[in-house]
């Protein structure tokens, strides 16, 4: 039985199959107008607070096709290593990637507020030990936004990243992205996981940070993350706890 309180290592060996399996949802040609993607180099991949990569460095990419009519597909991925620190007999678990595959639609309620419905599968491909509960997860999620804020929910249909018995386990997220002088934006956010019959393990995290974009689609931020969660729960093999307050530096370039 797994549960999502361990990170990673091996910062850059998988980064030739992240970016094959995120490019790998690229469209027909036909489609090409509308396909957007990007590629990113951050200090540690944190994921609603917790560090996915023993607060080592990721190489992070996606991609996505979004139709005129609001329709969207897309994909993404990045290495990590908390499911190979999980403490398990042997150890043999081979896992060191995360390939995430979403759709949904987007459209507005009026001129001022948009809304974004989806669904979204976390899959962790590898060899697991016999009886070890799945990591993968599927989500649905629905957001709004109006102006620089925004919030989602999102709402587990399987159990939540391998935490026993966590089907509709949920996560609220709200964001305030503003550009409070041309290509300099604030970003703030905070957030509260919940997860069904494993209590003890919720937390709350929150964010502050800037990104600074410039010409070319590049971009690059700055952020303090931290979160309220348990030190003794989160705190993986390797005596980091994955939880703590941290500064995170990202390099993006968007196409």
């Amino acid at each position: 039985m797994s549960s999502r309180i361990h990170a990673s290592k091996n910062a850059s060996t998988f980064a030739t199959v992240v970016l094959a399996g995120a490019l790998s949802l690229a469209l027909p040609a036909d489609a090409i107008a509308g396909v957007s993607g990007s590629v990113a180099l951050t200090s540690d991949y944190i994921f609603r607070g917790i560090s996915q990569n023993n607060q080592e460095p990721a190489l992070q990419a996606g991609v996505e096709y979004a139709d005129d009519s609001g329709f969207y597909v897309g994909s993404w991925g990045s290495n990590v290593s908390w499911l190979s620190d999980t403490p398990v007999p042997d150890n043999d678990i081979s896992n060191s990637v995360e390939l995430d595959f979403y759709g949904g639609y987007r459209g507005k309620f009026n001129d001022t507020v948009g809304f974004d419905v989806g669904a979204l599968y976390y899959w962790y491909p590898g060899d697991y030990p016999s009886g070890f509960n799945s990591p993968d997860t599927a989500e649905l999620y629905f957001g709004i936004s109006a102006g620089m804020f925004a919030a989602k929910y999102s709402y587990a249909l399987t159990d939540l990243f391998g935490y026993a018995d966590s089907d509709g386990s949920g996560y609220l997220d709200a964001a305030v992205n503003w550009e409070f002088v041309p290509t300099w934006t604030l970003n703030a956010h905070a957030g509260k996981q919940w997860i069904e019959n494993n209590e003890d393990f919720e937390y709350v995290d929150w964010k502050l940070g800037v990104t600074k974009s410039f010409d070319g689609g590049f971009a690059i931020a700055l952020a303090y993350t931290d979160t309220d969660a348990e030190e003794a729960l989160y705190t993986n093999v390797h005596g980091n706890f994955l939880g703590e307050d941290t500064v995170v530096l990202t390099l993006t370039k968007t196409f």
